[in-house]
């Protein structure tokens, strides 16, 4: 009899970074719809207690790029919720500006979120993994600005590439312990992240006219494909990155 393929998450736990908003909302509700309970982190208390209410689960205040605190509430919480089989390290910032008006505090500000914080978010979860001979499942929101070279984009899109080239390191590492890393790298998705740029007509049209299908993303089209990757309908897949961008990174 030919296997049912299972996208189903019934009975897992997910931690999802940025819960709050655009993609990290749109990928945790995936994952809820899916079976999945849902652990999501807020920056400030008002986003925290928003995505608490919103999954049920309790509030984890949290900014990524503290690093200490990242692994007080790792720990915190694999004891509290009896572990965790998930991680989607959504949490990002950017600064779109030329390359030549970018100062070293906007370097170190998108660096220490995009790739640091999620570097040592991960290895502190697969820290407990490990120790425990537990599989796991890693998503990296990466971007096609770390595959193809996008304008005004030199801090964002680097530290994006060293998330995909991470996301490989980690899977190669892990693989034995049966925990798999991918990621995934939207095009532009109409959220709070790309509305500055966005909203910039004849720019917006540049954008929109590299993308063969014709039109940007929505953060569901996100949120399908990282559901997909933690199921086990993915269970031979690690140390992939995902394009979803309309076709932007065929040329």
């Amino acid at each position: 009899m030919t296997a049912v393929l299972n996208f189903r998450l019934d009975g897992k736990k997910a931690l999802v970074t940025g819960a709050a908003r655009g993609l990290g909302k749109a990928i945790a509700d995936g994952l809820a719809q899916s079976g999945a309970t849902v652990y999501g982190t807020g920056r400030d208390s008002a986003s925290a207690t928003l995505i608490s209410e919103r999954y049920g689960t309790p509030p984890l205040l949290l900014d990524v790029t503290d690093i200490e605190a990242t692994r007080r509430v790792v720990d915190s919480l694999m004891q509290a919720s009896g572990g965790i089989d998930m991680l989607v390290n959504n949490a990002g910032v950017n600064v779109p500006r030329p390359a030549v008006q970018l100062t070293e505090e906007d370097w170190d500000t998108v660096f220490n979120t995009n790739l640091k914080g999620t570097f040592f978010l991960t290895t502190a979860l697969a820290r407990h993994w490990t120790e425990a001979g537990l599989s796991g499942a890693v998503v990296n929101i990466a971007s096609q600005a770390g595959i193809v070279g996008i304008e005004e984009r030199a801090a964002y899109g680097t530290s994006k590439a060293g998330l995909i080239h991470l996301t490989k390191i980690l899977a190669l590492e892990w693989a034995a312990a049966g925990i798999r890393v991918n990621a995934v790298a939207p095009t532009f998705v109409r959220t709070e992240l790309t509305a500055s740029t966005l909203s910039r007509p004849e720019w917006a049209a540049e954008l929109l006219s590299r993308i063969p299908i014709g039109r940007f993303g929505e953060p569901e089209d996100i949120a399908g494909a990282v559901v997909f990757l933690l199921s086990d309908a993915a269970s031979l897949i690690t140390g992939h990155t995902l394009a979803i961008d309309g076709g932007y990174t065929i040329r």
